[in-house]
């Protein structure tokens, strides 16, 4: 990145970018933050307990280490604590917050409403769901704002939330569900793809080490030629089945009307259902 861009990082206002919460997913946001050219002077994190490495950075780049943050109203305030203990963190941290303060939350199960609870009237929130490649720079986030979210605002949560990967946003508050079921807990889905083709390559004979390697690099190489190619996931699901050939016999079994598809369907159904049970 040229120093121009890292100059153009700023945030609005005096405030600090406060990170509540610096395990895995918010040290990873963090370190892309610095990299890209946010000033570590601007940020100050709220957490108990460090894990070892990330307190390490945070040591080497000066920024300070609060268990209870109580300064001035923070410019960016990003909630990245586990769903299980916001209830206990965000209505004290909130109480520092200014009506000025953009609110961003990547914890599951929260809604805007909750969050709006405890937040100066007409504070700007974001509600985002991430998924754990996010924590390798890899994820996907997905988002929605408040009414009171400014356009300036909406760009600098793009960007921050860039740090882990990339960025999609929703225009309508229950759509997050389906977005958490798709690709919130997509990983979980892939990874038993993994496991359980490996498990049939044992069965036809292959080493087990072999079969669950042949399984992860097919997985992750299958992944980045989507992302990297023009051509929609059904051709090039064409472009690699050739007529009679060893493809084709193993889609005739998972595109049969009892297949893969309406499998897939039930569980994405089954995960969106669950996240609006959860969601308060």
């Amino acid at each position: 990145m040229t120093n121009e861009s890292a100059q153009a990082f700023e945030l609005p206002g005096d405030g600090p970018l406060l990170l509540v919460g610096c395990g895995k997913m918010g040290g990873a946001m963090l370190a892309g933050w610095l990299a890209q050219g946010l000033p570590a002077q601007r940020v100050v994190v709220q957490d108990p307990g460090p894990l070892p490495d990330i307190a390490d950075m945070l040591s080497e780049a000066g920024i300070p280490v609060t268990e209870a943050y109580d300064g001035p109203p923070p410019s960016v305030a990003l909630l990245a604590v586990k769903p299980q203990v916001m209830d206990t963190v965000y209505p004290t941290v909130a109480k520092t917050f200014d009506p000025t303060t953009l609110v961003i939350s990547v914890a599951a199960g929260r809604t805007i409403a909750g969050f709006e609870a405890d937040a100066p009237e007409g504070a700007a929130i974001i509600r985002s769901i991430p998924n754990t490649p996010s924590a390798i720079g890899q994820g996907m986030t997905v988002c929605f704002a408040n009414d009171h979210t400014t356009d300036a605002q909406h760009a600098l949560a793009t960007r921050l939330l860039a740090a882990i990967g990339r960025v999609g946003w929703v225009d309508a508050e229950h759509l997050i569900d389906a977005a958490t079921a798709v690709s919130g807990s997509g990983p979980a889905y892939v990874f038993f793809l993994a496991e359980t083709l490996a498990a049939a390559g044992v069965e036809v004979g292959l080493p087990e080490r072999l079969a669950r390697e042949l399984a992860a690099v097919t997985i992750a190489g299958a992944g980045d030629l989507m992302l990297e190619s023009s051509d929609q996931p059904d051709q090039l699901r064409r472009n690699v089945t050739s007529p009679n050939g060893t493809t084709e016999a193993a889609l005739n079994v998972l595109m049969a009307d009892d297949g893969l598809r309406p499998l897939m369907s039930r569980a994405v159904k089954a995960a969106e259902a669950r996240s609006r049970d959860l969601a308060r």
